[in-house]
């Protein structure tokens, strides 16, 4: 089980200010998630094949090969304010209209 001063050391390097009940609450909860973490652990897991997903990913990404870009003056073509270099946003600051 993990101490009260252990969670609140935890929240002081995350800059979180935790309320006596809140600390009280994430020792519990994090103490949980670590004895699990140990049953894991424990596990015989030799020849096992790590994984990134639960189930098989199969052509999650496309190929990335080059195609032909929009043309620009497609792109702008229903911009409200185009511009020479692209399209045009409001300055930081301007007043919102």
């Amino acid at each position: 089980m993990l101490e009260r001063d252990q969670v609140a050391h935890v929240a002081r390097l995350a800059r979180l200010e935790l309320t006596e009940d809140e600390a009280d609450r994430m020792a519990a909860e994090l103490s949980k998630v670590l004895d699990h973490i140990e049953a894991i652990r424990s596990l015989d897991l030799e020849g096992v094949e790590p994984t990134s997903h639960v189930v098989d990913v199969v052509n999650a990404l496309r190929a990335d090969t080059p195609h032909q870009s929009l043309d620009p003056a497609v792109a702008l073509a229903q911009a409200p304010e185009p511009t020479a270099a692209g399209f045009g946003v409001p300055s930081p600051g301007a007043a919102a209209e």
